[in-house]
Protein backbone atom coordinates (compact mmCIF):
# COMPACT_ATOMS: atom_id res chain seq x y z
CA UNK A 1 0.00 0.00 0.00
CA UNK A 2 1.45 3.29 -0.96
CA UNK A 3 1.74 5.75 1.74
CA UNK A 4 -1.09 8.60 1.83
CA UNK A 5 -1.36 11.00 4.03
CA UNK A 6 -4.39 10.97 6.76
CA UNK A 7 -6.49 13.75 6.22
CA UNK A 8 -6.75 16.28 8.58
CA UNK A 9 -8.85 15.54 11.30
CA UNK A 10 -11.80 18.54 11.04
CA UNK A 11 -12.53 17.00 7.31
CA UNK A 12 -12.63 13.40 9.11
CA UNK A 13 -14.78 14.84 11.61
CA UNK A 14 -16.78 16.60 8.94
CA UNK A 15 -17.21 13.25 6.73
CA UNK A 16 -18.82 11.63 9.68
CA UNK A 17 -21.05 14.41 10.89
CA UNK A 18 -22.30 14.15 7.12
CA UNK A 19 -22.78 10.82 6.91
CA UNK A 20 -24.56 10.79 10.25
CA UNK A 21 -26.76 13.97 9.24
CA UNK A 22 -27.91 11.32 6.11
CA UNK A 23 -25.44 13.11 3.53
CA UNK A 24 -23.03 11.32 1.23
CA UNK A 25 -19.11 11.36 1.35
CA UNK A 26 -16.64 9.99 -1.53
CA UNK A 27 -13.88 8.43 -0.11
CA UNK A 28 -10.31 6.26 -1.64
CA UNK A 29 -10.70 2.03 -0.88
CA UNK A 30 -7.86 0.30 -2.40
CA UNK A 31 -10.12 -0.82 -5.28
CA UNK A 32 -11.18 2.67 -6.56
CA UNK A 33 -13.31 5.68 -4.71
CA UNK A 34 -16.48 4.57 -2.95
CA UNK A 35 -19.94 7.28 -2.71
CA UNK A 36 -20.33 6.53 0.50
CA UNK A 37 -23.79 7.01 2.85
CA UNK A 38 -24.75 5.35 5.97
CA UNK A 39 -25.96 1.96 5.63
CA UNK A 40 -28.72 1.90 8.36
CA UNK A 41 -30.23 5.55 6.73
CA UNK A 42 -32.57 4.23 3.60
CA UNK A 43 -32.87 8.08 2.92
CA UNK A 44 -29.85 8.65 2.69
CA UNK A 45 -29.40 5.43 0.54
CA UNK A 46 -31.80 6.52 -2.01
CA UNK A 47 -30.33 9.95 -2.39
CA UNK A 48 -26.83 8.50 -3.27
CA UNK A 49 -29.37 6.00 -5.72
CA UNK A 50 -30.64 8.86 -7.07
CA UNK A 51 -26.94 10.96 -7.73
CA UNK A 52 -25.57 8.54 -9.39
CA UNK A 53 -28.71 7.59 -11.34
CA UNK A 54 -28.24 3.53 -10.06
CA UNK A 55 -31.01 1.36 -10.54
CA UNK A 56 -32.96 0.63 -7.28
CA UNK A 57 -32.66 -3.20 -8.22
CA UNK A 58 -28.86 -3.25 -8.28
CA UNK A 59 -27.51 -3.92 -4.69
CA UNK A 60 -24.61 -2.24 -2.99
CA UNK A 61 -22.00 -3.50 -0.80
CA UNK A 62 -22.05 -2.34 3.08
CA UNK A 63 -18.24 -1.63 4.32
CA UNK A 64 -17.01 -2.33 7.62
CA UNK A 65 -14.44 -1.48 9.80
CA UNK A 66 -13.50 -4.99 10.78
CA UNK A 67 -15.28 -8.89 10.33
CA UNK A 68 -16.57 -8.72 14.32
CA UNK A 69 -19.51 -6.23 12.46
CA UNK A 70 -20.46 -8.63 10.04
CA UNK A 71 -23.05 -10.88 12.49
CA UNK A 72 -25.16 -7.22 12.63
CA UNK A 73 -25.88 -8.00 9.45
CA UNK A 74 -25.96 -11.16 8.40
CA UNK A 75 -28.44 -14.10 9.52
CA UNK A 76 -25.40 -16.93 9.95
CA UNK A 77 -21.59 -16.87 8.88
CA UNK A 78 -20.88 -20.08 7.30
CA UNK A 79 -17.21 -21.72 8.49
CA UNK A 80 -16.17 -21.23 4.87
CA UNK A 81 -16.94 -17.44 4.66
CA UNK A 82 -15.25 -16.82 8.06
CA UNK A 83 -11.93 -18.68 6.23
CA UNK A 84 -12.06 -16.25 3.34
CA UNK A 85 -12.62 -13.09 5.95
CA UNK A 86 -9.74 -14.40 7.70
CA UNK A 87 -7.75 -14.90 4.74
CA UNK A 88 -8.48 -12.01 3.00
CA UNK A 89 -10.44 -9.41 5.39
CA UNK A 90 -9.31 -6.62 5.38
CA UNK A 91 -8.99 -6.19 1.63
CA UNK A 92 -10.46 -6.29 -1.96
CA UNK A 93 -12.81 -9.15 -1.29
CA UNK A 94 -16.68 -8.94 -0.74
CA UNK A 95 -18.54 -12.07 0.85
CA UNK A 96 -22.52 -12.16 -0.19
CA UNK A 97 -24.36 -13.91 2.88
CA UNK A 98 -27.94 -14.31 4.18
CA UNK A 99 -29.06 -11.13 5.47
CA UNK A 100 -29.98 -10.55 9.18
CA UNK A 101 -33.72 -9.39 9.71
CA UNK A 102 -33.94 -5.48 9.15
CA UNK A 103 -31.42 -5.32 6.85
CA UNK A 104 -33.38 -3.17 4.07
CA UNK A 105 -34.42 -3.80 0.88
CA UNK A 106 -33.09 -0.88 -0.16
CA UNK A 107 -29.65 -2.10 -0.11
CA UNK A 108 -29.80 -5.69 -1.20
CA UNK A 109 -32.28 -4.70 -4.16
CA UNK A 110 -34.86 -7.03 -2.67
CA UNK A 111 -32.49 -9.87 -2.21
CA UNK A 112 -32.80 -12.39 0.43
CA UNK A 113 -28.52 -11.63 0.77
CA UNK A 114 -26.55 -9.14 1.47
CA UNK A 115 -22.94 -8.19 0.24
CA UNK A 116 -20.08 -6.61 2.60
CA UNK A 117 -16.27 -6.41 2.55
CA UNK A 118 -13.87 -4.97 5.01
CA UNK A 119 -11.37 -2.80 3.25
CA UNK A 120 -7.55 -2.23 4.09
CA UNK A 121 -6.86 1.25 2.65
CA UNK A 122 -6.10 3.44 5.67
CA UNK A 123 -8.33 6.21 4.67
CA UNK A 124 -11.54 3.70 4.28
CA UNK A 125 -10.36 2.37 7.96
CA UNK A 126 -9.88 5.61 9.42
CA UNK A 127 -13.36 6.66 8.26
CA UNK A 128 -15.18 3.46 9.02
CA UNK A 129 -13.57 3.42 12.64
CA UNK A 130 -15.04 6.64 13.35
CA UNK A 131 -18.10 6.25 12.39
CA UNK A 132 -18.71 3.35 14.04
CA UNK A 133 -21.12 1.50 11.56
CA UNK A 134 -21.99 0.00 8.16
CA UNK A 135 -21.21 2.67 5.50
CA UNK A 136 -22.54 1.65 1.51
CA UNK A 137 -20.11 2.63 -0.99
CA UNK A 138 -20.06 2.30 -4.86
CA UNK A 139 -17.82 3.72 -7.27
CA UNK A 140 -18.11 7.43 -7.10
CA UNK A 141 -19.40 7.74 -10.66
CA UNK A 142 -22.23 7.82 -12.64
CA UNK A 143 -23.76 4.44 -12.92
CA UNK A 144 -22.30 2.28 -15.47
CA UNK A 145 -19.71 4.76 -16.52
CA UNK A 146 -15.54 4.60 -15.82
CA UNK A 147 -14.99 4.20 -12.19
CA UNK A 148 -12.64 6.42 -10.54
CA UNK A 149 -9.56 5.83 -9.13
CA UNK A 150 -8.59 9.16 -7.92
CA UNK A 151 -9.90 11.98 -6.05
CA UNK A 152 -10.28 14.23 -9.24
CA UNK A 153 -11.95 11.54 -11.26
CA UNK A 154 -15.05 11.94 -8.53
CA UNK A 155 -14.76 15.87 -8.47
CA UNK A 156 -15.15 15.68 -12.43
CA UNK A 157 -18.05 13.14 -12.06
CA UNK A 158 -20.14 15.21 -9.15
CA UNK A 159 -17.77 18.96 -8.79
CA UNK A 160 -19.06 19.94 -5.09
CA UNK A 161 -21.80 17.87 -4.65
CA UNK A 162 -19.94 15.47 -2.21
CA UNK A 163 -17.30 16.13 0.05
CA UNK A 164 -14.40 13.96 -1.20
CA UNK A 165 -11.78 12.54 1.34
CA UNK A 166 -8.17 12.09 -0.59
CA UNK A 167 -6.25 9.13 -0.07
CA UNK A 168 -4.44 9.45 -3.31
CA UNK A 169 -4.50 6.96 -6.29
CA UNK A 170 -5.88 3.39 -5.45
CA UNK A 171 -3.36 0.68 -5.27
CA UNK A 172 -5.64 -2.09 -6.95
CA UNK A 173 -7.88 0.13 -9.10
CA UNK A 174 -10.66 -2.48 -10.02
CA UNK A 175 -13.69 -3.60 -8.06
CA UNK A 176 -13.22 -6.00 -5.18
CA UNK A 177 -13.51 -9.09 -6.12
CA UNK A 178 -16.96 -11.16 -5.11
CA UNK A 179 -18.21 -14.19 -3.51
CA UNK A 180 -21.44 -16.10 -2.05
CA UNK A 181 -20.94 -18.07 0.67
CA UNK A 182 -25.06 -19.86 0.14
CA UNK A 183 -26.05 -22.75 1.11
CA UNK A 184 -22.76 -25.03 1.24
CA UNK A 185 -21.77 -23.45 -1.87
CA UNK A 186 -18.45 -20.65 -3.23
CA UNK A 187 -19.32 -19.13 -6.18
CA UNK A 188 -17.44 -16.48 -7.81
CA UNK A 189 -19.76 -13.68 -8.54
CA UNK A 190 -17.24 -11.00 -9.83
CA UNK A 191 -13.55 -11.18 -10.55
CA UNK A 192 -11.56 -8.63 -8.08
CA UNK A 193 -8.58 -7.95 -6.72
CA UNK A 194 -8.38 -11.73 -5.30
CA UNK A 195 -8.11 -14.66 -7.78
CA UNK A 196 -9.83 -17.55 -8.36
CA UNK A 197 -6.46 -19.60 -7.44
CA UNK A 198 -5.95 -17.59 -4.40
CA UNK A 199 -10.10 -18.15 -3.59
CA UNK A 200 -9.26 -21.99 -3.78
CA UNK A 201 -6.41 -22.34 -1.96
CA UNK A 202 -7.91 -21.18 0.89
CA UNK A 203 -11.23 -23.24 0.35
CA UNK A 204 -10.90 -25.70 -2.13
CA UNK A 205 -14.06 -25.81 -5.03
CA UNK A 206 -14.78 -22.38 -6.31
CA UNK A 207 -17.76 -22.34 -8.39
CA UNK A 208 -16.63 -19.60 -11.09
CA UNK A 209 -19.69 -20.77 -13.75
CA UNK A 210 -22.50 -18.34 -14.34
CA UNK A 211 -25.79 -19.36 -12.80
CA UNK A 212 -28.81 -17.50 -12.94
CA UNK A 213 -30.17 -17.97 -9.74
CA UNK A 214 -26.89 -16.39 -8.11
CA UNK A 215 -27.53 -13.48 -6.28
CA UNK A 216 -27.47 -9.81 -8.67
CA UNK A 217 -24.10 -8.31 -8.01
CA UNK A 218 -22.85 -4.80 -8.61
CA UNK A 219 -21.03 -4.45 -11.75
CA UNK A 220 -22.94 -7.36 -13.65
CA UNK A 221 -24.42 -5.37 -16.06
CA UNK A 222 -23.78 -6.64 -19.95
CA UNK A 223 -22.18 -3.32 -20.13
CA UNK A 224 -20.84 -1.15 -17.57
CA UNK A 225 -17.58 0.66 -16.60
CA UNK A 226 -17.64 2.44 -19.72
CA UNK A 227 -16.69 5.07 -21.80
CA UNK A 228 -18.53 8.00 -23.26
CA UNK A 229 -16.87 7.09 -26.91
CA UNK A 230 -17.71 3.74 -28.20
CA UNK A 231 -14.86 1.36 -27.04
CA UNK A 232 -14.43 -2.07 -29.38
CA UNK A 233 -11.85 -4.92 -28.09
CA UNK A 234 -9.64 -6.24 -31.09
CA UNK A 235 -6.83 -9.25 -30.81
CA UNK A 236 -3.44 -7.85 -30.83
CA UNK A 237 -3.09 -9.54 -34.45
CA UNK A 238 -6.03 -7.69 -35.46
CA UNK A 239 -4.79 -4.10 -34.24
CA UNK A 240 -3.23 -2.51 -36.95
CA UNK A 241 -5.24 -3.90 -39.67
CA UNK A 242 -8.29 -2.13 -37.53
CA UNK A 243 -6.62 0.96 -36.54
CA UNK A 244 -6.05 1.27 -40.57
CA UNK A 245 -9.67 0.74 -41.41
CA UNK A 246 -11.12 3.25 -38.95
CA UNK A 247 -8.91 5.75 -39.96
CA UNK A 248 -10.15 4.92 -43.53
CA UNK A 249 -13.46 5.95 -42.46
CA UNK A 250 -12.44 9.32 -41.17
CA UNK A 251 -12.73 8.21 -37.58
CA UNK A 252 -10.38 9.64 -34.93
CA UNK A 253 -8.91 6.34 -33.34
CA UNK A 254 -7.52 5.93 -29.68
CA UNK A 255 -5.65 2.98 -29.04
CA UNK A 256 -5.09 1.28 -25.55
CA UNK A 257 -2.69 -1.22 -25.99
CA UNK A 258 0.18 -3.46 -24.14
CA UNK A 259 3.06 -2.57 -26.50
CA UNK A 260 4.33 0.80 -28.33
CA UNK A 261 2.96 1.90 -31.26
CA UNK A 262 4.37 0.80 -34.73
CA UNK A 263 6.10 3.90 -36.62
CA UNK A 264 3.67 3.36 -39.27
CA UNK A 265 0.11 3.38 -37.68
CA UNK A 266 -1.20 6.89 -36.76
CA UNK A 267 -3.85 7.40 -34.31
CA UNK A 268 -5.06 10.36 -32.41
CA UNK A 269 -3.82 8.26 -28.97
CA UNK A 270 -2.08 5.59 -28.63
CA UNK A 271 -1.36 4.71 -24.83
CA UNK A 272 0.85 1.83 -23.69
CA UNK A 273 -0.41 0.08 -20.90
CA UNK A 274 1.77 -2.28 -18.40
CA UNK A 275 2.32 -5.42 -19.35
CA UNK A 276 1.29 -7.17 -15.87
CA UNK A 277 -2.39 -8.01 -14.99
CA UNK A 278 -1.99 -6.34 -11.91
CA UNK A 279 -0.65 -3.35 -13.42
CA UNK A 280 -2.48 -2.99 -16.41
CA UNK A 281 -5.94 -3.56 -14.23
CA UNK A 282 -4.40 -0.32 -11.69
CA UNK A 283 -4.26 1.74 -14.39
CA UNK A 284 -6.90 0.46 -16.66
CA UNK A 285 -9.90 3.16 -15.16
CA UNK A 286 -7.26 6.43 -15.68
CA UNK A 287 -5.94 5.05 -19.35
CA UNK A 288 -10.12 4.65 -20.19
CA UNK A 289 -10.74 8.16 -18.79
CA UNK A 290 -7.86 9.97 -20.79
CA UNK A 291 -9.13 8.13 -23.79
CA UNK A 292 -12.65 9.15 -23.55
CA UNK A 293 -11.70 12.71 -23.16
CA UNK A 294 -9.02 13.15 -25.61
CA UNK A 295 -11.51 13.87 -28.95
CA UNK A 296 -11.22 10.41 -30.34
CA UNK A 297 -14.51 9.27 -31.98
CA UNK A 298 -13.73 5.03 -30.99
CA UNK A 299 -11.61 4.06 -29.27
CA UNK A 300 -9.64 0.03 -29.20
CA UNK A 301 -8.54 -1.87 -26.80
CA UNK A 302 -6.50 -4.88 -26.97
CA UNK A 303 -8.18 -7.95 -25.42
CA UNK A 304 -6.87 -9.44 -22.31
CA UNK A 305 -4.95 -12.42 -22.16
CA UNK A 306 -6.21 -15.71 -20.85
CA UNK A 307 -5.51 -16.56 -16.85
CA UNK A 308 -7.27 -16.48 -14.12
CA UNK A 309 -4.60 -13.41 -13.34
CA UNK A 310 -6.24 -11.12 -16.28
CA UNK A 311 -10.18 -12.24 -15.67
CA UNK A 312 -10.80 -9.14 -13.54
CA UNK A 313 -9.26 -6.48 -16.62
CA UNK A 314 -11.32 -9.10 -19.01
CA UNK A 315 -14.35 -8.84 -17.33
CA UNK A 316 -14.16 -5.09 -17.11
CA UNK A 317 -12.82 -4.61 -20.83
CA UNK A 318 -15.77 -7.10 -21.46
CA UNK A 319 -18.46 -5.32 -20.06
CA UNK A 320 -16.64 -1.92 -20.70
CA UNK A 321 -16.83 -2.44 -24.65
CA UNK A 322 -19.72 -2.01 -27.33
CA UNK A 323 -18.21 -4.38 -29.44
CA UNK A 324 -15.54 -7.01 -30.03
CA UNK A 325 -13.84 -7.70 -33.37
Amino acid sequence: MALTLPPPVDELQRAVSTLRAGGLVAFATETVYGLGADARNEAAVRRLFALKGRPSTHPVIVHLHDAEQMREWVSQVPPVAQRLAGAFWPGPLTLVLPRAPGVSDVITGGQGTVALRVPVHPLARELLAAFGGGIVAPSANRYGHISPTSAAHVRAEFGDAVQVLDGGDCEVGLESTIVSCLQGRVQLLRPGGISLSQLRAVVGEVDAAGDEDAPRVPGSTLQHYAPRTALRLVEDHALVQAVASLRAQGARVGVLARSAAPVEVQTTLWLQAPATAAAFGHDLYANLRQLDASGCTQLLAVAAPAGDAWDAVRDRLSRAATTAC
